[in-house]
């Protein structure tokens, strides 16, 4: 009588050749000769069914165009829509992509100097540029420059009637800012300033001239690519 198939059966890694798991090439070539799947599937751990989980993981790469890049902003509901990602393996993902982005942030002890935008640009490409809403954030700067913190303001379509100045220098006021730097992302890609930009620009430049907080520049960031408007001579 035939072996009856468990269909419930859980892959793991562990069912692939040895040199095709994840787990031993990092240990024995490192983390660089990865793919991106190989890493996800190393975070989840197991399958699901006739499954691997690097069967998984290309399934949630190719949740989205963007790849990788929509990961890094998807919700549990998003990723339990996949068969086989359950909340756990999809609260595994968003906490390793979260740890990934905070260590990004350099928020440790060191401050980091901002002695050009692309100090700012490089600091925040990775979290905005995938971003699907436009994000409105500034760099709070001491004395010499360097970032105090960086503070989410707004989340939306760029307005007059969100980015409002009470908004943003509140948070500066009470961070003990010297300066601040705005930044906000296009989803579009397309780091263009609109004349709305340009308008919100200005209008928190007075602000902060009257309350004693410079603006020393605003960076939009697109997809891999920013513009500074001080590097453009628009403010």
């Amino acid at each position: 009588m035939a072996e009856s198939i468990n269909i419930n059966k859980s892959y793991t890694i562990k069912d692939l050749p040895l040199y095709e798991r994840p787990r031993e090439k990092l240990i024995k070539y490192g983390v660089g000769s990865l793919s991106n799947a190989e890493l996800i599937a190393i975070i989840i751990r197991t399958g699901y069914r006739e499954d691997t989980a690097i069967d998984l993981a290309h399934r949630l790469l190719s949740i989205d165009s963007t790849g990788i890049g929509y990961l890094s902003h998807a919700t549990v509901e998003e990723l339990t829509s996949i068969k086989g990602i359950g909340q756990c393996k999809a609260a595994q993902i968003i906490a390793a992509i979260e740890l990934g982005k905070r260590i990004s942030s350099r928020s440790g002890e060191d401050k980091l100097k901002v002695d050009s935008p692309l100090v700012i640009a490089e600091l925040l490409m990775e979290e905005m540029r995938y971003l699907r809403k436009e994000h409105f954030k500034i760099a709070i700067l001491d004395t010499k420059n360097q970032i105090i913190s960086i503070e989410n303001i707004s989340i939306g379509n760029l307005n007059s009637s969100i980015v409002h100045p009470r908004e943003v220098f509140n948070i500066a006021i009470k961070r003990s800012a010297n300066s601040i730097i705005l930044v906000h992302n296009h989803p579009s890609g397309d780091p263009t300033p609109s004349t709305e930009d340009i308008n919100i620009t200005h209008r928190l430049i007075d602000a902060g001239n009257i309350i004693g907080i410079k603006v020393l520049d605003h960076i939009i960031i697109g997809d891999n690519k920013y513009i500074s408007f001080k590097q453009k001579n628009i403010i």
